[in-house]
């Protein structure tokens, strides 16, 4: 696991130094970094993962590589779905919501035939993958 955390604050920092100088993502791939808030601790997290544009919306998938159990982040979410999103020079707060029923298998079928390996992912394991929706909080 402290290799997936050096990993991860490796990515984190790389990802907030190129934004920095360019105001651009790392490029050649979608990642954005998604705080949430400790479910048991209360302490923020930042995890850096992939998304896909989705209109307004972007959508994260809680697939971790096809492991047995759901990703922290995930768990984190929803105990607490308000949450900091950080995408290309922009960084917003947003709400997650966690998708079910015929809405989620409508996405997982387009996110599967644009990314065939969450299909993968998913065949390993017994449990759904979650598709998570980050929508923006809109300014009052």
């Amino acid at each position: 696991m402290t290799d997936q955390r050096d990993y991860n604050q490796r990515l984190i920092e790389e990802f907030r130094a190129e934004r920095s100088k360019t105001g651009k993502p790392l490029e050649g791939r979608p990642l954005l970094l998604l705080t949430t808030t400790g479910a048991r601790s209360g302490q923020r997290r930042t995890t850096p993962m992939m998304y896909i544009s989705d209109g307004d919306r972007l959508l994260v998938i809680a697939s971790n590589a096809g492991a047995p159990r759901h990703p922290d982040w995930y768990l984190n979410l929803v105990a607490h779905p308000q949450v900091t999103v950080e995408v290309g020079p922009d960084t917003f707060e947003a709400t997650a919501i966690v998708m079910e029923g015929e809405a989620r298998q409508q996405l997982w079928t387009r996110i599967t035939e644009l990314y065939p390996f969450f299909a993968d992912h998913q065949a390993k394991v017994t449990r759904q993958i979650p598709v998570v929706v980050l929508e923006r909080n809109r300014q009052t």
